[in-house]
């Protein structure tokens, strides 16, 4: 891995298409906006129509000529996911980049009745993902690039509780929402290699980066306390959005990217340009990673046509 990788090394993306879910803001704004400044037709896929739209008004002052468009996802609801992939209108999908993700919030149920981290987190990635395959297998050189987070190491998923039904702990939901993230890249690479195809499933975490999802859960709890403790962190101590998108422009664009690799920031996983990251052994175990590919098909109802175990 190059040291010191930039956003200024990114590859032409020239005749290239790109999805980035929860593209809006953060590094999935950050990671849209280096795509299409390089060349690619960005898809912006976002659960709110006006954050949506005004993100690509703001890539498209930023970027003269940038090809961006948004396109309305609600990750927590399987309806608006396939309503997605069915109007998705291009042939070819080079990068597919599942970046949108929710933190530590209370107790809640996608529309499906999913845990709301782990329905978002993954089961929303992991049936999207499933629907536009047959883009990907088409598109020579594709990437799936989802993004985890250093905190997967705060617990390995329960098989037999994938939706803390038994007991919730915001943090613990989190961080196996996390591992699934890893457990799903660790497996998706497995069957595409199984199947002769080229498609690159590769993982990244930014490390910690300046965003609103830290804010999130205290805010919507109304802890005005924590939420200006979080607040002064991300001031302090946090590195901007920009810096936490380049391990997954990295992931998704730089030469080499192997399957099944997982990049972070360099400097103690915290910040600094993309290295190699430190994952849990239990992210790579192939025994769970399977069991968590039946047990999302049965949840969501999407079956990955061609590629078996």
């Amino acid at each position: 891995m190059t040291t010191g990788w930039k956003a200024s090394d990114i590859p032409d993306q020239s005749g290239r298409t790109a999805v980035i879910t929860g593209a809006n803001s953060g590094i999935g704004l950050a990671t849209a906006r280096e795509l299409a400044r390089r060349g690619a037709r960005v898809v912006l896929a976002c659960r709110s129509e006006q954050r949506g739209k005004e993100a690509a008004e703001h890539i498209s002052r930023e970027v003269p000529g940038a090809l961006v468009e948004f396109t309305p996802l609600d990750l927590a609801d399987l309806s608006s996911i396939r309503d997605f992939a069915r109007s998705y209108a291009y042939e070819r999908l080079d990068l597919l980049i599942n970046n949108a993700g929710v933190m530590a919030l209370p107790y809640g149920r996608t529309a499906d009745g999913f845990e709301t981290q782990f329905g978002v987190n993954h089961l929303g990635h992991f049936a999207l993902t499933g629907l536009l395959l047959p883009h990907l297998l088409r598109t020579p050189g594709a990437r799936v690039v989802s993004v985890s987070s250093g905190l997967h190491a705060l617990s390995n998923i329960d098989i037999g509780d994938l939706n803390s039904e038994r007991t919730y702990r915001r943090w613990i939901a989190y961080g196996r929402s996390k591992t699934a993230n890893l457990l799903f890249v660790h497996e998706l690479a497995g069957r595409l290699a199984a199947a002769g195809s080229d498609v690159v499933a590769a993982a990244a975490h930014p490390g910690y980066a300046r965003t609103n999802l830290q804010t999130a859960g205290v805010r919507m709890e109304g802890r005005r306390a924590a939420e200006r403790i979080v607040e002064l962190g991300n001031r302090i101590i946090a590195q901007p959005a920009e810096s936490g998108a380049l391990p997954t422009l990295y992931a998704a664009t730089a030469p080499g990217v192997r399957p099944d690799s997982f990049t972070g920031p360099r400097v103690q996983g915290w910040r600094g340009p993309p290295a190699k990251s430190w994952r849990a052994a239990w992210t790579t175990n192939d025994v769970a990673s399977e069991r968590l590919w039946v047990a999302s098909e049965q949840l969501t109802g999407v079956r990955y046509e061609g590629l078996t175990s």
